[in-house]
């Protein structure tokens, strides 16, 4: 199933959610760093990470949701695809309570906080699988022309090449 939200030829969610998901993931790296050596600014780089993964994730979301709005009623794409953005509403949530907890004093955030964010960055490991089952098993945002020798997506729209191109 093609992706109804695309860019160039690319679904746009799958392009977005690299940058929430990367900022998240690193300002949890950023926390265990603070944790570990106790240096208060890398405390503080994971509160600004955290709100650009924030924005990031409320940006990519849309895109998202027209994607699981044209799933077919009644599939395993559409159960699995509410899952996932079930779960990456939670863990924007969970991400967006650790920041919360942290306006305070960004250098040295309660444990609470980083509980939180923990349990976030875990559940975000279970959204990102069911992601990529959506993609890679499910065929989610793929084109229906995908081979390995497929054209490239900017010579214009998603097709079957001629027959006597495909020898």
């Amino acid at each position: 199933m093609e992706s109804k939200a695309r860019l160039f030829g690319h679904p746009i969610h799958q392009m977005l959610i690299v940058f929430p998901v990367g900022l998240l993931v690193t300002s949890v790296v950023f926390d265990i760093l603070h944790l570990a050596i106790g240096n208060p600014l890398m405390a503080v780089v994971a509160f600004w990470m955290m709100a650009a993964g924030l924005i990031g994730g409320i940006v990519a979301a849309p895109f998202g949701t027209i994607d699981w709005l044209a799933i077919p009623q009644g599939t395993r794409a559409k159960a699995i695809g509410a899952l996932h953005g079930g779960g990456n509403v939670l863990v924007l949530l969970l991400f967006a309570c650790s920041w919360w907890l942290r306006q305070a004093s960004p250098d040295n955030p309660p444990n609470v906080a980083w509980v939180v964010s923990f349990c976030g960055a875990a559940l975000a490991l279970v959204t990102a699988w069911l992601g990529g089952e959506l993609v890679d098993r499910l065929g989610v945002g793929v084109s229906p022309y995908a081979d390995l020798n497929a054209r490239s997506s900017l010579d214009g729209p998603a097709e079957p090449r001629p027959a006597q191109a495909q020898r």
